[in-house]
Order: structure tokens, then C-alpha cells, then sequence
């Protein structure tokens, strides 16, 4: 993975011009079910539980310190953990702008590849 440009998530219509020809454009996803789409299945998107190297330690580690120093997010339903170069971030947030200023902060950080963003925002009682 060294070497490798940062990716971020492809918009709906991007992935949908890649796979589908001639798509049907008049059926749009909810914003909810777009950004439950985003985490896709398979080998390559797969992240499965094992020990953590040092150099994946650390890199939790800052992630955890540079999201702790903007006060104004929410991290009380945020998990973090680190799969190699990715940092993958599950659980529940108020709202888009949280869920997109995390991805940002955890984006910016020398030694993250990608971001692999699963948050989901909460919905009000």
C-alpha cells in the first residue's frame, strides 16, 4: 500500500457509471442508503480482527489525539481501529457534517492511506 494516493469514497453516480451501462437515473438513493452502500464487500474492503503491529499502535493512537482536539465532535458512539495504512471508523453520529469533519481530520494525518468511513447518522427519536 506504500506509495498509494489517498482514495475516497466514489459518489453514487461515479460507481453507477463504472458498473452499470445505460443506468436508469430516474431511481435515487435515499442519503441514508447511499452511505450504507459506501462500505463494500469482498477480499480488498474486508477487515478482519487481528493483532495490531506497532506502526498501527501508533497510528491509532494519533488518530484517537487529533480527533480529541476538536471539542465539537461527538465521540461518544465513534470506533476507531486501524487495518494497516486504513483507519476505519463504525458507529453513529449526529449528523452528516460529523461523520464528514471526521473523515477529514482522520484524512489529513501523515501515515493514512485511506479512510474507510462506515458512520452512520443517527436518527432522531
Amino acid at each position: 500500500m506504500a506509495g498509494q494516493s489517498r482514495k475516497t469514497a466514489s459518489s453514487y453516480d461515479e460507481i453507477l457509471r463504472r458498473t452499470v451501462p445505460n443506468p436508469d437515473s430516474s431511481m435515487r438513493p435515499s442519503r441514508e442508503e447511499e452511505l450504507l452502500a459506501k462500505h463494500r464487500f469482498g477480499e480488498p474492503t474486508e477487515h478482519r480482527p487481528r493483532p495490531l503491529t506497532p506502526s498501527e499502535r501508533a497510528l491509532l493512537d494519533r488518530v484517537r489525539r487529533a480527533l480529541m482536539t476538536d471539542p465539537g465532535i461527538d465521540l461518544r458512539h465513534v470506533n476507531v481501529s486501524v487495518d494497516f495504512r486504513c483507519v476505519v471508523l463504525t458507529g453513529d453520529v449526529p449528523g452528516d457534517a460529523t461523520s464528514i469533519r471526521i473523515e477529514q481530520i482522520v484524512g489529513s494525518l501523515e501515515g493514512v492511506d485511506t479512510v474507510d468511513n462506515q458512520l452512520v447518522v443517527r436518527s432522531l427519536p
